[in-house]
């Protein structure tokens, strides 16, 4: 019978403590449980091997045994058994007390402790959680501004969901009980829906606050004016300021994007003008532009 190696086969190393065990026994016997790889021929046998290697490093004793004399760990403690009855019965030198032999593929301890997967390992009706499912909605900024409902498609079932106004970027929220079925009575996993939010090519999305650049002719920076920007709820006018300078940056207030679950609350939305120098000049606002050179000269 060749060795099999409790940790490696669930994962973790010897150093694992009792919740590492039975984390560990839970992930590979949802892994390998029969009734979820209906398909796979060697479902049955992994999950029998899942079964004795959890069967042992849980029990404190066992494992005990297990760790200190390897491969023949289970004949340690029935070497003390068989002493025991042959004093019992006077017979010293009689038969040699020996483990169940059994040309399977599994341990002598398993197939003497269950009797094989028909026997009673077999009739225990272990409840395993399903298994947890993920996937992504890709929104840009309007839609992520807005609440809004969206029917999924997971593994054939349509879900619909409402995601609410202000959702982050990389945001993932989790929905109970929408994840694959569990199994005998076992309680259905989860869905996690990650959400991955897109700037729009002239606002940028910084927390709840937006950012846009807004070019401006020399005329309107020199003169003042009026320009007329987008956001995400509309147009607005603004007011331009009499020499304003390249770089300037200006706040509407409350005009940013929608704080996550708080109504009515919202970042703020912050402009910075461009000065856009004018190209392709006349010959006479060429003359212009050398007078104004001139007075400037002449003022200081």
């Amino acid at each position: 019978m060749d060795f099999i190696d409790y940790y490696k086969l669930l994962g973790i190393d010897k150093s694992a403590t009792p919740k590492d065990i039975k984390n560990a026994y839970r992930k590979q016997a949802r892994k390998y449980h029969p009734d979820l790889n209906p398909t796979d021929k060697n479902a049955n046998s992994n999950f029998q091997k899942i079964n004795e290697a959890n069967e042992v490093l849980s029990d404190p004793e066992k494992r005990k045994k297990y760790d200190e004399y390897g491969k023949d760990w289970q004949h340690a403690g029935k070497s003390e058994e068989a002493n025991q009855y042959r004093r019992q019965q006077g017979n010293e030198g009689g038969q040699r007390f020996s483990g169940t032999q059994n040309d399977g593929e599994f341990s002598d301890f398993f197939e003497s402790m269950f009797g094989g997967f028909g026997g009673a390992g077999r009739g225990r009706q272990t409840k395993f959680r399903g298994e947890d499912y993920k996937t992504e909605i890709h929104l840009n900024l309007n839609e992520a501004a807005e609440t809004h409902k969206q029917t999924l498609n997971v593994n054939g079932k349509k879900i619909r969901i409402t995601i609410p106004s202000g959702i982050e970027n990389g945001q993932t929220i989790k929905i109970t009980g929408q994840g694959g079925p569990g199994v005998n009575g076992g309680p259905a996993g989860d869905l996690y829906i990650t959400f991955l939010v897109s700037n729009l090519q002239h606002i940028k999305r910084l927390g709840n606050d937006l950012f846009s650049t807004i070019e401006i002719d020399l005329y309107t920076a020199v003169l003042g004016g009026e320009i007329i920007i987008t956001t995400l709820t509309g147009k607005v006018k603004l007011k331009v300021k009499p020499e304003t300078q390249n770089g300037t940056k200006i706040k509407l207030t409350g005009k940013g994007f929608p704080v996550y679950k708080n109504t009515g609350k919202f970042g703020d939305f912050i402009i910075t003008y461009v000065v856009k120098i004018p190209e392709n000049l006349t010959e006479k606002q060429k003359e212009l532009f050398a007078e104004l050179a001139k007075l400037k000269q002449n003022d200081q």
